[in-house]
């Protein structure tokens, strides 16, 4: 007899008891629902998303300290490290600069805000102040500062990544420096740890369908869905010069490394659908992380770029803080010259380093950058309060794909990346292993990277 195929609603429960995808993309569904239906009841679930971005954050700091220390450990070579962090930077700066002149081009071309005749004077300017809490963005000297640890446990209890790869990279360098004849617990200790950290990782992805209701519940029930209508031309461009973004680093990709990023997408589309739904890159970091090791990527290059671009590749915020800037411009009835926008491109490079973490740090850096000018009242930034968390998507998406691409492009450059293995896991033809448990495949050996032994030659 033939094998009974199962009935249709036996293949969509079991996959739904054993897809994250199916369960994230029904809990997104569900939550735009309940807060189109139910927009006053909708808001009491902000604290699913809340809280589970919380748990993620716990575990953000130790584990990229893990994964650093074990990569320059294993690595052997400080000096290579040294390389990866100076050739990320690079990278970084000509991909954020590439969508801040996209973004300008953009506005310019389309010109959103044109024809709106916004009276500055009747914009709610205390509103962006209570958006931001009324900080500001640290001038360059404090963002340097900032990113120096005061205390060891005070970078891990504060969550500062940047303070975090520092401690991390000195506590590698300790080790490269001690040998494993002298420290031979302390790197096993780490690794182990590092393994552990994974598997919280894994409880908590459990979570993440709830995650996604909540969040998305909240946003269409305190925002709505009739905001889009109001801004739909600045909308429809902001996606459209994502897009136009994305296809570059598509294309980025292909030329350094032959790899697809389409396949690549395909490849993490259950980080990518959390991510919308929560908003935040943070709460996908650790399984990314996780899955670019898999994709053949060196430890010590995806602990080093990948966190460090959380701070320094913002490149969706830096699309969106162009044109916001241009839009809000025209819609005030200013006709900025090349030579203004010049100056927007030179500010934005630099107010932009400095917006992860901080509350309402798009406001900051446009509120920093209308100043700069002159020329555009600081309280027409109000004009974005309205459509600014529609524009998360965008901006998650694109902040994501510019960071993975990024550990891939510098690991390329640097010799840390097994291409191979790269386009096996992404064809699908190497088992990865799950997040929640199972066994991954042994990988064929990554050009380059070195056993633990290799540390008792350092010393």
């Amino acid at each position: 007899m033939p094998p009974s195929v199962p009935s249709l609603p036996r293949r969509v429960a079991r996959t739904l008891r054993t897809s994250l995808f199916a369960q994230v993309l029904c809990a997104l569904v569900l939550g735009i629902v309940v807060g189109k239906l139910w927009p006053d009841t909708a808001t009491a679930f902000q604290p699913l998303g809340d809280g589970f971005t919380r748990l993620i954050k716990t575990v953000i700091s130790p584990l990229v300290f893990c994964v650093v220390v074990v990569g320059i450990a294993k690595a052997g070579d400080l000096k290579a490290f040294g390389r990866i962090g100076v050739k990320a930077l690079i990278w970084f700066e000509v991909a954020s600069t590439a969508a801040l002149v996209i973004g300008l081009v953009a506005a310019n071309v389309v010109g959103p805000g044109k024809g709106m005749n916004v009276d500055p004077a009747s914009l709610d300017a205390a509103a962006v102040n209570q958006t931001t809490g009324g900080g500001q963005l640290p001038s360059t000297t404090e963002f340097v500062l900032n990113a120096l640890p005061e205390s060891f446990v005070g970078a891990f209890a504060e969550n500062e990544l940047l303070q975090v790869l520092i401690l991390a990279c000195l506590v590698g360098a300790a080790l490269l420096h001690l040998g494993h004849t002298k420290v031979p617990k302390i790197l096993p200790a780490i690794d182990q740890a590092q393994e552990v950290i994974f598997t919280v990782v894994g409880f908590i992805m459990r979570l993440a369908p709830i995650a996604v209701f909540g969040a998305m519940a909240h946003l269409v029930g305190n925002y709505g869905l009739g905001v889009m209508k109001t801004y739909a031309k600045l909308i429809v461009l902001c996606y459209v010069a994502a897009a136009l973004f994305v296809a570059l680093l598509a294309v980025a990709l292909r030329m350094v490394t032959g790899l697809s990023l389409w396949k690549f997408l395909r490849y993490i589309r259950e980080e990518m659908l959390l991510a919308l739904g929560t908003a935040s890159t943070e709460s996908v970091m650790p399984r990314v992380m996780q899955k670019l090791r898999r994709a053949g990527a060196r430890d010590d290059a995806v602990g080093l770029v990948l966190p460090t671009g959380y701070s320094f590749n913002l490149d969706g915020a830096s699309l969106y803080l162009s044109i916001g800037t241009l839009f809000i411009a025209q819609a005030v009835g200013v006709d900025l010259s090349l030579d203004q926008q010049i100056t927007v491109v030179l500010v934005l490079m630099l107010t932009s380093k400095g917006m992860a973490g901080i509350p309402g740090s798009a406001f900051l850096a446009l509120s920093a950058t209308a100043s700069s000018l002159g020329a555009i009242p600081a309280g027409a930034v109000a004009l974005l309060l309205g459509v600014d968390r529609i524009m998360d998507s965008m901006r998650v998406v694109t902040n994501l794909l510019g960071n993975c691409v990024a550990v891939f492009a510098v690991s390329r450059w640097e010799g840390a990346l097994d291409i191979e293995r790269a386009k096996k896991v992404l064809d699908g033809e190497t088992a990865a292993e799950d997040p929640e448990g199972g066994d991954e495949p042994v990988p064929a050996e990554v050009p380059a990277q070195k056993t633990k032994e290799t540390v008792a030659d350092a010393g």
